[in-house]
């Protein structure tokens, strides 16, 4: 049995149109392989903490010294992980803000990253411990920016996921979406049929 984790970071959780757009390609993935266990988690509204110096200090500290309060802080930590490591298929509803990811995935990604946990550094550099995923990431944006020096976001995350092990990832952007209707019906239905082509080989596979 797969287990696919799809992660929603909307502002407007799953009214955002990011998240529409995993919701859609979750239903068909789930229509072609209805045995898939999902886990949902909405970062906008069930929020990580952001990152601080004493969150930090936590995930640094040795088990054996932590204070309770610092082993909540890191048995946070593990339960995200265990889902990142449970899921064969991760999901990601990605929306841009001010040219950056949402506040609420930097936090998520932030508490996802642990030395000796998700990577570890050797002496040839980091290594990913996440290994054998396969993620899909659902940009929507406003203006048009896949394949310009101010797409800030597709580097980024592709960088961060292969950090922790996740090389395989495939995006489907939905751009335009405030540039009036028009645009905005061309584009999500463009990246309907994305979602379409991706699902087919995935049914044949099932």
């Amino acid at each position: 049995m797969k287990t696919l984790l799809q992660l929603n970071s909307s502002l407007f959780s799953a009214n955002g149109q990011s998240s529409r757009l995993a919701d859609s390609f979750v239903s068909r993935f789930k229509a072609g392989n209805p045995e898939t266990r999902v886990i949902t988690r909405d970062l906008a509204a069930d929020p990580i903490p952001h990152l601080d110096a004493e969150r930090f200090g936590a995930f640094l500290s040795k088990p054996e010294d932590r204070t309770p309060e610092q082993q909540a802080v890191v048995g946070f930590s593990d339960a995200l992980i265990d889902e990142l490591r449970e899921a064969d298929v991760i999901v990601l509803g990605l929306p841009l803000y001010n040219f950056g990811v949402p506040s609420q995935l930097k936090a998520y990604f932030d508490h996802v990253a642990r030395a000796g946990v998700t990577f570890r550094y050797t002496e040839n550099g980091p290594v990913g411990l996440l290994k054998g995923k396969k993620a899909y990431v659902f940009a929507a944006r406003g203006g048009l920016y896949a394949g310009t020096a101010r797409d800030t976001q597709t580097g980024y995350v592709r960088d961060f996921l292969r950090f922790i092990g996740i090389d395989d990832v495939e995006f489907v952007y939905a751009e335009g979406l405030s540039m009036g209707d028009a645009s905005k019906e061309a584009a999500l239905g463009k990246a309907e049929t994305a979602i379409q082509q991706l699902v087919t080989p995935l049914r044949a596979a099932a």
